[in-house]
């Protein structure tokens, strides 16, 4: 059976694709790039805002349209929080659950080929476009933030065991792989539930594998501690944190039901900078949530600009029916929410191009992503910047990291152009 996944979202999605790749090619198989060319298509969908949810109905109605004598199999948060409406858009065969994720190629399709085989556990990444491995380390979140939807569609916390990581991390860097991202609903949460931690997951992935890159998904602040600052003392963690900060009123934050203060995350940023000398700090922030008001929204303006931060994700409030901040009062008109939104945005490209400037003219490690074309070759430096290669790349450099100068800032402003040095 020929098979294609998709994907809309998080990492997290992205590592359970790479997953189900892998186990998909185990039983015999065969992995395609286009929806048009399967016998079988995947989805794992996003419903972390209302437009995420949007966009997942648009990626099933499409994939019906690229094939429609395929099958069509449906999975994520927003096909568990609306399985009725995902299970019944034109051509879909089965939904699958969140909680049954771990299950899925069995329940997609229970008999199997009949032989299994050994598979180069990279290929299935490589075929996707994909150089770094996204490694899925937990699941779900102890924690009900106000407007988070994630919490609802994934569940409880579950964590891997960390035995079992070490073993997959060091099987795909033995295949090739350069480059792992841990990757989690809440990825600071680690192990709890294990007695384990994720300075601790990640000591051990740093002593038991020879893995030269390592990196982080997103990181709650309150989940930053000294031991996990200690890690970044090994130049192979790479010097990246995401950290969602949502809003620099304490106020907001307190609906939110956040358990990071204005106060809070700027001691934190002080004492990861201290640690880790020119790390790369990026965050989430949600415009117009219930009850923000004009002033609440300048004190997280005048933080962020603050903090410099290399780039933003900023979100207007999108209420989703299931959360507590769906059903709060005073609302900020969508009208406002986008402005604010917009704001930030211009703030966040405005730091992101005085990030990059600093770096023009240095010499950077990058992992490069892409096939050897002109036009496609990127990668990512150390700390998450973004960099377009100039000319044709050995295709043996594909996957590797090299040495590359950051000559300037790409014309959109949101990468560096290099070239690799001789």
């Amino acid at each position: 059976m020929r098979v294609h996944l998709q994907m809309l979202g998080c990492r997290l999605n992205e590592a359970e694709l790479q997953g189900w790749a892998r186990e998909f090619a185990t039983v015999g198989h065969e992995m395609v790039s286009r929806a048009a060319d399967a016998d079988l298509v995947v989805l794992n969908t996003c419903a972390v805002t209302a437009e995420a949810a949007r966009k997942s109905r648009q990626q099933i109605r499409r994939a019906r349209r690229q094939n429609p004598e395929a099958r069509l199999v449906v999975t994520g948060c927003y096909s568990t929080l609306e399985q009725e409406r995902a299970g019944a858009e034109p051509g879909v065969e089965q939904v699958i659950d969140n909680r049954d994720k771990a299950r899925l190629v069995q329940l997609v399709d229970p008999v199997g080929t009949g032989a299994t085989r050994s598979v180069e556990v990279a290929g299935p990444r490589l075929r996707r476009g994909r150089d770094r491995a996204f490694v899925k380390i937990q699941d779900g979140c102890r924690y009900s933030c106000a407007y988070c939807i994630v919490t609802v569609a994934r569940g409880e916390e579950v964590s891997r065991p960390a035995t079992q990581i070490v073993e997959e991390v060091a099987a795909l860097h033995a295949a090739g792989v350069n480059e792992v991202v841990l990757s989690g609903v809440h990825v600071g949460g680690y192990g709890d539930e294990l007695g384990e931690s994720l300075a601790g997951l990640v000591g051990r992935l740093l002593a038991e594998t020879g893995i030269p890159r390592l990196r982080l998904a997103s990181v709650e602040p309150w989940a930053v501690d000294g031991a996990l600052l200690d890690c970044f003392a090994d130049r192979r963690l790479m010097p990246h944190l995401h950290l969602p900060l949502q809003s620099g009123a304490d106020p907001v934050l307190r609906r939110m039901a956040r358990r990071c203060r204005r106060d809070d995350f700027l001691r934190l940023v002080e004492r990861v900078r201290t640690a880790v000398p020119g790390i790369n700090l990026t965050t989430d922030v949600i415009a117009g949530f219930p009850g923000e008001s004009e002033a609440d929204w300048a004190q997280t303006v005048s933080l962020v600009e603050a903090m410099e931060f290399g780039d933003l994700h900023v979100f207007p409030f999108s209420p989703r029916a299931g959360t507590r901040a769906a059903r709060l009062p005073d609302p900020v008109p969508e009208s406002t929410r986008h402005a604010r939104a917009r704001e930030l945005l211009e703030l966040g490209a405005r730091l992101r191009r005085r990030h990059l400037e600093a770096q023009v003219g240095r010499v950077s490690e990058v992992l490069i992503e892409g096939d050897g074309q002109v036009a496609a070759n990127t990668g990512y430096t150390p700390d998450f910047l973004r960099v377009v290669l100039e000319g044709s790349l050995d295709a043996m450099q594909r996957g590797s990291v090299v040495p590359v100068r950051l000559l300037e800032i790409d014309p959109r402003g949101a990468a560096l152009r290099g070239a690799v040095c001789a």
